[in-house]
Parts: C-alpha cells; structure tokens; sequence
C-alpha cells in the first residue's frame, strides 16, 4: 500500500537509517505538511482516505514519490532560509524554491492539467 505516506518512507529516500531518531520531529513536521498540502492541493484528484464507495483513483505511485520528494525537499531547505547555500571555494549559490521534477510528480504548478469550476 502506498498511502499513508510513512515516516520510514521518507527517512528510506533521504537515505537516513531507520534506528536514526535524530531528526523524527522534524521529518515528521514536514511530512505532515507535505501530505496535508498534496491533499488540499489535489482535493477531488484521488481517494486520500481509501474511502470504498469513492469513484476516484487511489493516489498512484508518482503522486506517492512526490510527496515523499517534497517532504525531503522541505526538511533539507530549512537549513537554507534565505535561500543561499555557502560553498567555501566557490562562494554562494541560489537554491531554488521549486524542483521541475517534483512539481511534475505531483501534477501541480504548471504541470497541473486544466481545471474547471
């Protein structure tokens, strides 16, 4: 099963050990944001709470990676608040606010298909 979206999804991803407890609040908090944005986001999309008499499609697996990815994305941009990474030979650079390829995943931003009222 792919949703809920787990904790030891986004740890698996990031690459940090699963016994690591470091930063579980802080994983958690973003993880909780991400999947809280995706569902407010792509409300009417997918069946989010597994719902049987739903005529909506579960959440697929891209939906699924993207939600972990911008979790990921979130936790490791906190570090970046002003949105520059110092790089001690080569100076700062910019990191951007959006990732292409998460947006893609989610079908959000302009990957989002038309919508209608």
């Amino acid at each position: 099963m792919l949703w809920p979206i787990t904790l030891d999804k986004l740890k698996r991803d990031l690459k940090i050990p699963l016994d690591d407890e470091r930063d579980d609040v802080e994983l958690q908090d973003q993880l909780d944001a991400a999947v809280y944005f995706i569902r407010r986001v792509r409300a009417g999309s997918f069946n989010f709470d597994g719902d049987p008499m739903s005529t909506l499609d579960e959440p697929t697996p891209d939906l699924c990676l993207g939600v972990v990815r911008l979790a990921g994305r979130w936790f490791t941009r906190r570090r970046s608040p002003d949105a520059l990474i110092a790089m001690a030979d080569a100076g700062s650079a910019r990191v951007p606010s959006f990732d292409p390829d998460i947006d893609r995943l989610l079908g959000i931003g302009k990957y989002r298909g038309p919508v209608y009222a």
